[in-house]
């Protein structure tokens, strides 16, 4: 299940994936999937990271795969949990309305990390629009061709991208991102690799902030050795 909160905040090694994309100088990994509310308002997250000068690479995590190909039918969203991501919508400028729906979300991710890879100019317009259409505009992201259409907006060669759902390589980089969150112990999203800390979980913004700023005096510190005494 997402988790609403997550794991407390915890140091990792420094860690190269390579498997998802070269690692970048400053670099915050954030492990996402279109139908979670959480990672929908992490937007406000990862603002602030960028804010801090990161650069943030959003890879995906399948967080309900056991979800059929036709979807499952959800009631309403009620209590302090769905308060409060509403809140966080409201606050972030996100229009939210709560889907009756849960698809599968599988083809739309493998699309947007073939995207990613391989169109990356293409990647933000249809990353944040496959968020919109589920969150905001009702839509069924686990229809392929819904995915294609916007797919193709963003300006990608779909033959290409229907070639690689073909042959199991777009599945294969979703599997590949997956397995780069499990060795560094994250389960669910929203997760997010931030130079050497892992976070697990829509924490607090000031959690984030504290994490960014640690990032920034330490990479001050490896300019300045001076700012080690």
């Amino acid at each position: 299940m997402m988790q609403p909160e997550g794991q407390n905040e915890q140091g990792a090694q420094a860690t190269e994936l390579p498997s998802i994309g070269s690692p970048i100088a400053k670099t915050a990994w954030h492990w996402f999937d279109f139908i979670c509310p959480f990672c929908y308002v992490a937007r406000s997250r990862n603002e602030i990271l960028n804010r801090s000068g990161l650069i943030i690479v959003k890879v995906p995590f399948q967080a309900h795969p056991g979800i059929p190909t036709g979807g499952v039918t959800v009631g309403p969203r009620s209590g302090e949990m769905y308060d409060r991501l509403e809140r966080e919508a409201y606050d972030a400028g996100l229009p939210l309305r709560w889907p009756s729906r849960l698809p599968n979300s599988r083809y739309a991710l493998a699309v947007a990390e073939w995207v990613r890879r391989h169109h990356s100019e293409g990647f933000t317009t249809l990353y944040h629009q496959l968020f919109l259409s589920h969150f905001s505009l009702g839509e069924d992201i686990g229809d392929t061709t819904l995915v294609n259409s916007y797919a193709e907006q963003a300006g990608v060669d779909l033959d290409l991208v229907q070639g690689a759902i073909s042959d199991g390589s777009a599945d294969a980089a979703v599997a590949e991102s997956e397995a780069a969150a499990h060795r560094i112990g994250i389960a669910g999203t929203p997760g997010w690799l931030i130079e050497n800390h892992v976070v697990f979980g829509l924490h607090d913004k000031g959690l984030f902030r504290q994490v960014a700023h640690e990032v920034a005096d330490h990479t001050r510190d490896e300019k300045d050795p001076r700012g080690q005494l």
